[in-house]
């Protein structure tokens, strides 16, 4: 297949071979040196620093969750004070959700996105380098913060009154709220680049049917991004005015309401329950089909299933103010629809099974996570079932049964689906192999230390421990089971380290992998390991569901696209054909220069009204540096 081009333009049909490659990557790598990695808009480059800084944070959150369960081991223990605990546990649950949980996600995405539809960039390049400097810097704000002592110690929830200016008259409310809006900001423009670079960026052929059952994950979950993210903004932002120029939107004695609070966060808080958990069925569903040797059974079935997900996902955040005296009518509507979204999420998971029963399994160490996912987040769901009855919500809110109830849910639905992914993935992006041996190791380690760690916190919520409790008397009864809880906090946090000494060794001295070392069907693992400056020579043709199985002998491409400047090819939102050639950015530093204006703008405003007046003008120059035409054909067209 060909597409036209304009007349003496040095075309990719013009060239074949080591001329087509050197000569693509010539236009499309990224600039050596310290400007270029301040300049890069290689969505691989973006999405690698996306997934190291994710992992750095969820190595800080998980240290002070070590912390946490040490402090905890025993009866009144003075490891660590009120005051010290309170900040560890809140800055524990911000990191998780979000610096890590969501960021990792929409990190796997901005890397193979592009590669499993067949295209040579994500949409908006420029926009993702933003986001990722948005994310570092909102990041290290908080972090920064914490170690200066001024971090968050409200709850990773903020509940008003207390974070309000009355009860929490500090900043450290004020560091939490910003750092919700520099996180969100980010998320959002990596969804607005996901959802344009599925829709208009597919290689010719790949319709709605023979999209990855990966990328329909990231697409469902991108959309709720867009609709959730803003209802948090919404609330943190109306938090900082309440606190700094004294609006009244949570003071009921003016009118406003605290339980207006709850309301905007959960209305996010359950959403992202389930952003955190789509891109996780995405990564079971493309490792389950490699390694069980055949296509997921029930492709439409699983799609359906992530929609329906999304779509209920918005109508459950009630389930969370079962104890604030809602109508019971209220109740019983949010208690059913709490229930209904077991559904969906049931019925992926019988597609899985079918799929490892009617294949051939190879058990390698991305399948063990994704059937330790299975078994775990089975268990997470069945304690979800039962907090969405009201009666029982009543009687373990705010326990310990919570807490068990909402890992099991988000570690065994997201964090071993992501520990496989790394697996499945990381010869794709380092082009070397983890060693199996330590793999095997890995997985068992974090299955028996997950289940030890947390299991029994089910059965301390209830015999009555309440949730984010620094210390206990000994008289309470809670201390050998929160002693084996602390054991295997260890044994889980031992698995990362060991995931971490997999990783560096594997860089070093791992195997290496070659273009596709799982034989795996879809189209990241139709280009070299690691992928070069332009993913692909040549777009590939789509013609089927699983192309590389398909096809396996070469897959048929299209040309005509240019060979001098960067350029992707749009196609049709339906049926992928091919409609225009469009010109792709270059490396720019105006992003970089953007996000320091904006966290100048963002961190000054929780001190001073000013900052607004101030931060504006540098916000503009950098914007209008970054949209000002610079006379290169790009502009022109």
């Amino acid at each position: 297949m060909s597409i036209a081009a304009e007349p003496n333009e040095l075309r990719d049909d013009v060239l074949n071979g080591l001329r087509l490659s050197t000569q693509l990557e010539k236009v499309w790598r990224t600039p050596s040196g310290w400007m270029g990695a301040l300049t890069s808009v290689d969505h691989k480059v973006v999405g690698r620093r996306y997934i190291i800084t994710a992992f750095v944070f969820l190595l800080l959150g998980g240290l002070l969750a070590v912390l946490m369960r040490i402090q905890l081991a025993g009866p009144e223990k003075t490891f660590l004070s009120a005051d010290k605990y309170n900040q560890v546990f809140t800055m524990h649950g911000s990191t998780m959700m979000f610096l890590f949980a969501v960021p990792v996600m929409e990190a796997f995405a901005v890397y193979l996105v592009p590669l499993m539809v067949g295209t040579r960039n994500i949409a908006f390049p420029r926009l993702n380098a933003f986001s990722y400097w948005m994310f570092l810097f909102g990041g290290c704000f908080l972090w920064i913060s914490f170690a200066l002592n001024v971090g968050p110690d409200v709850g990773w929830f903020a509940y008003v009154p207390l974070s309000s200016l009355q009860f929490t008259p500090t900043k450290r409310p004020d560091v939490w709220a910003q750092m919700i809006t520099f996180t969100e900001v980010a998320a959002l423009a990596v969804s607005v680049e996901i959802i344009v670079t599925v829709f208009k960026l597919r290689a010719p052929g790949m319709t709605l049917d023979r999209i990855p059952l990966f990328v329909w994950a990231m697409l469902v979950t991108s959309f709720l991004v867009m609709f959730a993210m803003p209802s948090i903004m919404v609330a943190s932002t109306s938090l900082i005015l309440d606190r700094l120029v004294n609006t009244r939107f949570y003071d009921s004695s003016s009118g406003g309401h605290p339980l207006l609070w709850q309301h905007l966060f959960w209305f996010f808080g359950h959403p992202e329950v389930y952003i955190i958990f789509i891109p996780g069925t995405g990564m079971v569903s493309a490792i389950l089909a490699t390694f069980a040797r055949r296509p997921v059974i029930g492709y439409p079935v699983v799609i359906l299933s992530l929609i329906a997900t999304g779509f209920l996902s918005f109508g459950l955040w009630v389930h969370h103010m079962f104890v604030t005296g809602l109508p019971q009518l209220g109740a019983a509507l949010f208690t059913a629809s709490s229930m209904l979204i077991a559904v969906p999420s049931g019925l992926q998971i019988f597609c899985w099974l079918a799929t490892l029963w009617d294949g051939r399994p190879v058990y390698r160490t991305p399948l063990l996570f994704v059937i330790g996912f299975i078994v775990i987040f089975v268990l997470g769901g069945l304690s979800g079932v039962m907090v969405a009855s009201v009666p029982i919500d009543t009687q373990v809110h705010d326990t310990y049964f919570v807490v068990a109830h909402f890992h099991y849910v988000l570690i065994g639905g997201a964090v071993f689906p992501l520990v496989g992914a790394v697996y499945y993935w990381f010869p794709k992006i380092a082009g070397r192999m983890l060693s199996e041996r330590l793999g095997r190791w890995n997985f068992w380690l974090a299955f028996v230390g997950f289940n030890v760690a947390f299991f029994p916190m089910h059965i301390l919520g209830l015999i009555g421990m309440p949730r984010r409790v620094y210390t206990y008397t000994a008289d309470m009864d809670w201390a050998h089971l929160n002693l084996v809880s602390s054991g295997g906090a260890l044994i889980f946090a031992l698995s990362f380290a060991l995931l971490l000494v997999n990783v560096i060794y594997s860089l070093r001295k791992g195997a290496l992998a070659g273009d596709n070392p799982w034989d795996a069907s879809t189209l990241e693992w139709a280009t070299s390991s690691p992928p070069p400056p332009q993913n692909f020579d040549r777009i590939p043709v789509v013609k089927h569901r699983d192309p590389l199985w398909a096809d396996s002998e070469s897959l048929p491409v299209v040309a005509g696209l240019s060979a001098e400047r960067r350029e992707v090819l749009l196609t049709s939102l339906a049926e992928a054909e091919p409609q225009i050639r469009e010109a792709s950015p270059e490396p720019s530093i105006w992003p970089l220069l953007t996000a320091i204006a904006a966290t100048v703008f963002f961190i000054g405003s929780i001190f001073t009204p000013w900052a607004v007046l101030w931060g504006t003008p540098p916000m503009a120059v950098t914007l209008i540096g970054w949209f000002w035409p610079s006379g290169s054909k790009e502009d022109e067209e």
